[in-house]
């Protein structure tokens, strides 16, 4: 098989599952402890995770602190039901294209405004807003079409509000540098670590109410640390601060070529300010699903992984002015630190010749 949907997940590196081994120790080992007990055991837990916790903020700005969550979607939650008094409905402005855990979690907690896109699926950061915010929520790298936003000007405009900035850095974190905030999301299994844990970076000074309650072992977080997943996210934060340039470097020229192999395709969102690793891509009339199950040995996506199967017209294709069939005959093909050009090149003759048989 082909592995080309890397936005969804990512393969967990090597540094990252030998990371996780220790702590996965059985009866007569001394790798199962509780990171929140006082004895030997949990103590040596509890080293393992906070190293993790310094590795992954080598990944963020200096002058804040990590905490881990269960993945990207709780970190979200934390941070756009904690930054307000308790039974406030705070005016939070987020883009039109984020994912749907800020959306969502946007119209649960507060009176949200859209932060329309061009066609390009960039935000204009002197774009008139109706309210004034509290909170604005970017997306630094779009997931399912790859735009890197302006954060620096957003970052400014946020500022100017008197807002606090939230960056969505899942599919940043690791790969680019990502900017000072108020709060960033990362998750561990977009950059080569585990499923099932992610983080919040808090700005130092920033108050987070707690909204879930418990032991309180992260202080806004309750609940039991995993030593083995915080780990593993530790690790692979590790390689990719250490490899960024190299990977980058080899994304890139995957991505040239991607763009010669699929020259007939139209794409999605700029091709310029943009992830590499991340295609979005159409082709007049093309039936998707066949196209997938002509093609199975290649793993694409026809969107967001979050949406795959839900029959709904991408919202982030939607808001960048794609008619609905444009947009159901799009493909999104991921690549990155372990993608082969000659994968990459083998899956390209697979798709190109299952798209051009169903215009025959």
């Amino acid at each position: 098989m082909i592995y080309l949907d890397y936005q969804a997940t990512t393969p967990l590196a090597p540094e990252a599952r030998e990371a996780m081994l220790r702590w996965l120790d059985g009866p007569g080992g001394d790798g199962f402890g509780n990171p929140h007990s006082p004895h030997r055991m949990g103590r040596m837990a509890a080293a393992a995770v906070e190293l993790a916790r310094e590795q992954v903020a080598a990944l963020l700005p200096p002058g804040g602190r990590v905490v881990f969550t269960s993945g990207a979607t709780e970190a979200i939650n934390l941070a756009m039901r904690g930054f307000a008094a308790p039974g406030a409905r705070p005016a939070i402005a987020v883009s039109a294209i984020e994912h749907a855990a800020v959306l969502d979690t946007a119209g649960a907690v507060g009176e949200t405004e859209i932060w329309p896109v061009d066609e390009e699926g960039l935000v204009d950061p002197g774009h008139r807003l109706a309210v004034r915010p509290q909170l604005v929520a970017i997306m630094q790298v779009n997931n399912e079409i790859g735009v890197v936003q302006p954060m620096a000007e957003v970052s400014r405009r946020a500022q100017d509000m008197g807002a606090l900035l939230l960056i969505d850095a899942v599919q940043a974190a690791g790969k680019l540098e990502v900017p000072t905030a108020d709060f960033i999301v990362v998750s561990a299994h977009k950059l080569h670590g585990p499923k099932g844990v992610g983080a919040l970076w808090v700005r130092d000074g920033v108050e987070l109410h707690t909204v879930s309650t418990g032991g309180g072992q992260e202080g806004v977080r309750s609940g039991t640390l995993s030593p083995a997943l915080c780990a593993g996210f530790g690790a692979a934060a590790k390689v990719a601060l250490e490899q960024r340039q190299t990977d980058a470097k080899h994304v890139a020229a995957l991505f040239n070529r991607a763009r010669e192999l699929f020259a007939g395709w139209a794409w999605n969102g700029s091709r310029e300010e943009r992830w590499r690793g991340n295609i979005n891509i159409r082709r007049a009339g093309l039936d998707v699903a066949r196209l997938m199950s002509d093609c199975r040995q290649v793993m694409f996506s026809a969107g967001s992984a979050c949406a795959s199967g839900s029959g709904r017209t991408s919202h982030v294709l939607k808001a960048i002015g794609l008619a609905e069939a444009d947009a159901k005959s799009s493909i999104r093909l991921g690549f990155g630190r372990y993608t082969s050009l000659a994968e990459l090149e083998e899956a390209a003759e697979l798709i190109n010749a299952a798209a051009q048989a169903q215009e025959a």
